[in-house]
């Protein structure tokens, strides 16, 4: 074969061996876009499945941090006006929702925006696993935006295009009615479980959580108390100032009830003038510390036409062998023997 004749096998060979690279990529593309695709769908189809909240906003993450060129994404949902104040979600951050998601807020001259795209730049020694680019879009609701949906890029140069845009708009247009039914849900719930006078848990919340606890305590072997606390002499004090001040006897107590436990701590209202803390982690010295300072918080200032009030307080802690039921019987059995004793009481289960 002539050395022209063997140029041109060769340059055939190569021809064809690029060609097929080029194919061999355009077949991975494909594969790894319908896996894409069908990662996606997956996600969708669980996102329109569930009213949780947490689910929801999860969901959403986990969808935006599958789309081209992503490394981290966040949900940044306005201050609702219903007493739900701003909150953050996030995955791939550091900073799981706090100070990243700030960028999400609009133009500064307040103009509604139809997407938020930024780029960093940085010196060399602070370049390593940053953020280079970001892109953000709004969640709409019902009744108008109720937050923004953003996502990241580690990888430098990056930009964000169109397409990138497209994407995400789908995503977002897909999981904002999902977030905010979710969310409607649980603002409707945490109204179901709260006392409409003194804004504490109600007597429904309080069982349902008292068995949860105790679930966990006993397979945990953590420690658990219950306080229950009763205000002394509130029919005199009912039939002395009327039944309206003595509501507003009653939410006074809730409120300073409220102000001395712990965030961990579960106040509940579960009767008349009966109130109850559910204490995970307590052990029974630490609860009667917590009664004292409830004592004290109480007694310390008069409320209104009642004067100084006092409440009584009996304590259980939890028993290996306990359910809710005996837990709550010995803790308002103790309650009785502090209140046979003597205004201001505090007796413990045995």
């Amino acid at each position: 074969m002539s050395d022209e004749a063997e140029a041109q096998v060769t340059a055939t060979v190569q021809a064809l061996e690029a060609r097929l690279d080029e194919l061999t990529q355009e077949l991975s593309g494909a594969v790894r876009r319908a896996e894409e695709e069908r990662e996606r769908s997956r996600f969708l189809a669980q996102l329109g499945s569930t009213i949780d909240l947490d689910d929801a906003l999860g969901t959403t993450l986990h969808a935006a941090t599958g789309l081209p060129k992503v490394d981290a994404a966040i949900v940044e949902l306005d201050a609702n006006g219903h007493g739900d104040e701003r909150r953050l979600g996030a995955i791939g951050l550091e900073d799981e929702g706090d100070g990243a998601v700030h960028i999400f807020s609009g133009p500064p001259d307040h103009r509604e925006a139809r997407a938020i795209a930024l780029s960093y730049l940085y010196t060399e020694e602070h370049a390593t696993g940053a953020v280079h680019g970001a892109l953000g879009v709004p969640l709409a609701g019902s009744g108008g935006r109720i937050g923004w949906l953003g996502v990241f890029s580690r990888e430098p140069g990056t930009r964000f295009d169109d397409e990138d845009l497209r994407r995400l708009e789908e995503l977002a247009e897909r999981a904002a009615p999902v977030i905010e039914n979710a969310r409607k849900f649980r603002d409707a719930r945490q109204l179901a479980d709260l006392d409409s006078l003194t804004g504490l848990h109600n007597r429904r919340f309080f069982h349902e959580t008292l068995a949860r606890e105790i679930d966990r305590a006993q397979r945990y072997q953590r420690s658990l108390s219950l306080v229950i606390v009763d205000v002394d002499g509130f029919k005199e004090i009912n039939d002395r100032i009327g039944h309206l001040a003595g509501d507003a006897v009653l939410a006074e107590i809730a409120e300073r009830l409220r102000e001395v436990v712990r965030s961990a701590d579960i106040p509940c209202r579960v009767g008349g003038d009966e109130f109850a803390v559910i204490l995970p982690e307590i052990d029974v010295e630490q609860a009667r510390q917590l009664v004292s300072r409830i004592q004290r918080a109480v007694y310390a200032q008069p409320i209104a036409r009642a004067g100084r009030v006092r409440v009584s307080a009996g304590i259980a802690e939890l028993l290996p062998n306990d359910n809710p039921t005996s837990l709550f019987e010995r803790g308002d059995e103790s309650l009785y023997a502090a209140k046979d004793t003597l205004k201001n009481g505090l007796a413990t289960a045995d």
